[in-house]
């Protein structure tokens, strides 16, 4: 296990977040996990130990969910993020963290000054496209496999459903419990599960769970203006972090 102090003052505050943010936020602010981890660990090495973390989460979140998801988005969503793990998979050694971190950024930032921009008050929900739900499905993927950051590219598409919260917040958990469990095999075959990274991931499971259920707790307390305003906020503030975070690393 991992006995760096350093590492658990940001690997404990980045794992809780996450977990709010499955809990009751629908991912949003959970992207900064991989990125505040990787301030004491390389990025492969942090996403290695975060994912059997989500794996346990995600049955918290599942349990949480059980009658709060729709199954139409799911058979539409996850075939397409497969589609983007398996790119994901082949492209993992060639494409650099700092390149996704800063695409994910500008789509983040571009996409809720876009949204705001055309903010229409009452506007009727956007309806549902095959083709964009494959679009951002396979993006999801692709990111959501190489840093676990598939959450932005997922919201651009499911955002403008203004589904109702609990049922937003249960397919995205459907959603990325599916792509999770995925991951284990190219995971392993990548040779990212060490004996180290498994034994850190456990030590961190319970600061996940919790995580979980206080991102529940607060889902439900919240009214619909206000959780979406507040998804955007963070979906804003983490687009521009990420966009710093790529634009630094690669001057």
């Amino acid at each position: 296990m991992i006995d760096d102090p350093i590492f658990y003052l940001a690997a404990v505050p980045a794992v809780l977040l996450y977990g709010i943010a499955k809990g009751g936020f629908a991912g949003g602010f959970g992207i900064v996990a991989v990125p505040l981890m990787a301030l004491a660990v390389p990025v492969p090495q942090a996403a290695a130990i975060m994912l059997p973390i989500l794996l346990v989460m995600d049955l918290a979140a599942l349990w949480a969910y059980r009658r709060s998801w729709d199954a139409g988005l799911i058979k539409l969503l996850l075939p397409a993020s497969i589609l983007g793990m398996g790119i994901g998979t082949a492209a993992f050694r060639y494409i650099t963290p700092d390149a996704i971190r800063l695409a994910l950024g500008v789509i983040a930032v571009a996409f809720v000054l876009y949204r705001w921009a055309a903010h229409v008050p009452n506007a009727a929900p956007a309806p549902r496209s095959t083709a964009k739900g494959w679009f951002w499905g396979t993006v999801s993927g692709l990111t959501g496999f190489i840093a676990h950051a598939g959450s932005p590219p997922l919201q651009v598409y499911l955002l403008p459903l203004r589904l109702p919260q609990a049922l937003l917040v249960g397919t995205v958990a459907f959603l990325f419990a599916g792509l999770n469990w995925a991951k284990v095999v190219p995971y392993w075959w990548l040779g990212l599960f060490s004996v180290q990274n498994v034994a850190t991931s456990a030590a961190l499971v319970p600061v996940g769970v919790a995580g979980v259920w206080i991102g529940v707790w607060m889902q439900r307390r919240v009214r619909d203006k206000l959780f979406y305003t507040l998804i955007y906020v963070f979906l804003l503030l983490t687009g521009l972090k990420l966009c710093y975070d790529g634009l630094r690393a690669m001057a």
